[in-house]
């Protein structure tokens, strides 16, 4: 098993993950980074189950627009549902390295926890400038799993699950490059910040609660790993956690960009 396919049941997981506290202050930063103004157009790169984009369609209202795109059809329908009472909203099954709009049709671009999954990094981001008007501004937000820190009992058994993990990624450490990446596409770099996801509990409130389980089920189909070993490794943490042993941190970062105009 080497990629986590984004099927109906593994969508309504994700969603629970997404409305933890940790989650929602991760949206709150990259709406202030956003800097969102009425009426202006904004593209949704991996728009999931429509969290972020239905924020987006409160800031720039019925004289605005918010178009979602996203590889999943679950994810999709069920961002389309959250976001139906925006009639300026539309989401679209599409991929992020051949996006389905003119040039320069939009004013915002946001992509939360997706170019780690693109193949084609300078494709996806010359597709990001292009439907980009210049002076427009874009807004990348994505992990560097180099910065995945968990206590456990036994290290060398958390070293074969994240093994296991990490092969669903394409780029695992991209926001090490990702500024140069973006210069190269024809962007400036105007900011960034790291955003932690930092949890000393373990409890179903939390983003690292959702996903111990979402890595295990992932790490249990691996044959370095297999069902025991992943099971293991979950209950050890929840015995860290009945304990207040747990601890769990994660770095995302994330990068404001524009294209000149």
């Amino acid at each position: 098993m080497s990629s986590l396919e984004f099927t109906e049941a593994v969508a309504q997981r994700l969603e629970a993950v997404y409305i933890t506290p940790d989650v929602v202050e991760q949206r709150c930063r990259t709406l202030r980074a956003m800097n969102l103004r009425p009426g202006e157009r904004v593209l949704d790169i991996g728009s999931g189950p429509g969290l972020l984009a239905k924020d987006i369609a409160a800031s720039v209202g019925a004289e605005g627009a918010v178009v979602g795109v996203d590889m999943s059809a679950p994810m999709t329908t069920i961002a389309r549902r959250r976001c139906e009472a925006f009639a300026w909203s539309r989401f679209e099954v599409a991929d992020a390295t051949l996006l389905p709009f003119d040039d320069a049709s939009f004013d915002v671009g946001v992509a939360t926890q997706v170019y780690e999954y693109v193949t084609d990094i300078p494709a996806a981001l010359a597709e990001l400038h292009r439907v980009i008007r210049p002076g427009g501004r874009v807004v990348i937000v994505d992990t560097d799993y180099d910065s995945w820190v968990v206590h456990t009992s036994d290290a060398e058994r958390f070293a074969r699950v994240r093994t296991a993990w990490d092969a669903h990624f394409v780029h695992a450490g991209l926001p090490r490059i990702l500024i140069p990446e973006l210069r190269k596409a024809g962007f400036a770099v105007l900011a960034q910040e790291v955003i932690p996801m930092f949890n000393t509990e373990y409890h179903p409130n939390t983003y690292s609660y959702g996903m111990v389980q979402f890595v295990a089920d992932f790490a249990a189909a691996d044959a370095n790993v297999g069902p025991e070993e992943a099971n293991a490794w979950k209950a050890d943490l929840e015995q860290l956690g009945e304990r207040g042993e747990f601890f769990y941190s994660l770095n995302r970062y994330l990068f404001v960009a524009q294209r000149p105009a």
